[in-house]
């Protein structure tokens, strides 16, 4: 898992509540064993139509929003099902971030062992970024994590909540694994005792 470094970047407004899993990648793309080629099947039935043509008004169809690495979005981001691959397709695509009220907890959880940071602001925060967003489509947020914050085009600043563990995770670039490695000396002493009992 690569760390997680500062994000500025576009952002694309999704003002929709309760997006689960299901709209974010349809079941019936979850049968590939690869990550790769996710990306394009994000938002499948919003972002095309059902001969495969592009939704023109879908956010991510539009072209400055096509580079989008942050979405903005209502409340209960990533219902439903616990689809890991979900969160594999926004990385696919290039989201680094995703900035709601609330989240699916699974969701949520998936995102921060894929490197994929969840921001959780108040609904007014995220009512004052969708509308940054939709009126200057090209302006760019930031995502510093480190301080954690988010920077809007014009300096205003929300200050976000986040586990010091998952904060450090998401730095360093750790996942389940590599956390559980950072223990090795202790694992390797403690199974040297049992070994000799």
């Amino acid at each position: 898992m690569r760390p997680f470094q500062t994000i500025t970047a576009i952002a694309a407004p999704l003002p929709v509540a309760h997006i689960d899993t299901d709209q974010i990648l349809p079941a019936r793309f979850m049968k590939t064993l690869t990550r790769k080629g996710l990306g394009r099947r994000l938002f499948n039935d919003w972002r095309y139509d059902d001969d495969g043509r592009e939704v023109e008004d879908f956010i991510l169809n539009q072209d400055v929003r096509r580079e989008a690495q942050i979405i903005i979005a209502y409340e209960n981001f990533g219902c439903g099902s616990s689809r890991e691959h979900a969160v594999w397709a926004l990385d696919d695509f290039g989201i680094g971030c995703i900035i709601a009220p609330s989240f699916g907890s699974i969701f949520a959880t998936n995102c921060v062992k894929n490197g994929l940071l969840p921001v959780q602001l108040s609904s007014d925060s995220c009512d004052e970024l969708i509308e940054v967003a939709t009126s200057f489509p090209e302006a760019a947020l930031s995502i510093d994590l480190e301080c954690q914050c988010v920077t809007g085009p014009e300096g205003q600043i929300y200050p976000f909540e986040i586990r010091e563990d998952i904060r450090y995770a998401l730095l360093a670039g750790l996942d389940d694994i590599s956390r559980t490695l950072t223990h090795s000396d202790a694992l390797g002493a403690f199974e040297a005792t049992r070994s000799e009992s």
